[in-house]
């Protein structure tokens, strides 16, 4: 009973905040557009508000390493396993420069959606092979741009916290574009926030470990597949699931999106 209480507040918090928060995203945006083409000061200020819902929330204590690996002049494709809705919000707390691939879905969510909008993040919906194909142009247009994108290879959230196989539409895209790989490893979110609810789990701590980039150089020619499963294995090691770095697990390696 006071799980389901406290959830609601935070739920309440976070819709009613989303409330007041969204018109300083438009007067930011409309401020900036003259001289910020890339939304950087709006995606700045998207990182303040997600990060409002950890910092204010004493069950979610989030450790942030390695975040001195970000080399801030860089434009990096950026992948972290997904485990629970949270890894949105955690993620956000790297505070650095990047566009998000996310479900059409969530940009219809009043407020955050429109916000999504507002910053430029690149929509896609799921199983359209038309919208993976401009989902892809519209990546390579980004990162041609100077901005970062980060993406969830796995495509979904991992009901069991275990690794799923990863799709190859980022490495394709970090080739493509000749750009570094990012790896990211999240841990905790899905005993916080499981992917099935909305009901959230207690204390539980929570970490974003930043991986050493892979510059380019190193992965120009490999097969995209054995990339894909390289990344998935070096974050899975990260996570120490020592079992899902040494056999995929889930969809079947070598869909795009």
């Amino acid at each position: 009973m006071l799980q389901r209480l406290y959830s609601t507040l935070f739920w309440a918090f976070l819709a009613v905040s989303s409330i007041l928060l969204f018109p300083l995203a438009v007067a930011i945006w409309l401020l900036t557009l003259p001289f910020d083409p890339r939304r950087v000061l709006l995606h700045r200020f998207t990182c303040f508000w997600a990060s409002l819902y950890t910092w204010l929330n004493p069950a979610w204590r989030v450790t942030v390493r390695g975040r001195e690996k970000i080399d801030r002049g860089e434009t990096y494709v950026m992948v972290a396993n997904h485990l629970s809705l949270l890894d949105i919000l955690v993620l956000f707390r790297l505070f650095t420069h990047f566009k998000w691939i996310s479900k059409v879905e969530n940009f219809r969510v009043p407020f955050i959606g429109w916000n999504m909008r507002l910053n430029r993040y690149i929509p896609l919906k799921r199983g359209d092979r038309n919208s993976v194909v401009r989902m892809m142009r519209d990546c390579e247009d980004t990162l041609q741009s100077g901005n970062s994108i980060m993406m969830f290879p796995e495509g979904t959230r991992s009901p069991t916290g275990r690794l799923r196989s990863f799709k190859t539409g980022a490495f394709e895209l970090a080739q493509k574009c000749e750009r570094p790989l990012l790896p990211i490893a999240v841990r905790g979110t899905a005993d916080a926030l499981p992917k099935r609810g909305f009901v959230l789990q207690g204390r539980h701590p929570i970490t974003v470990d930043v991986l050493a980039p892979i510059p380019f150089e190193h992965f120009r020619d490999e097969p995209v597949e054995d990339l894909a499963e390289r990344i998935r294995s070096h974050i899975a090691l990260a996570l120490d699931q020592k079992d899902a770095a040494e056999a995929p697990t889930g969809e079947a390696t070598g869909r795009r999106a």
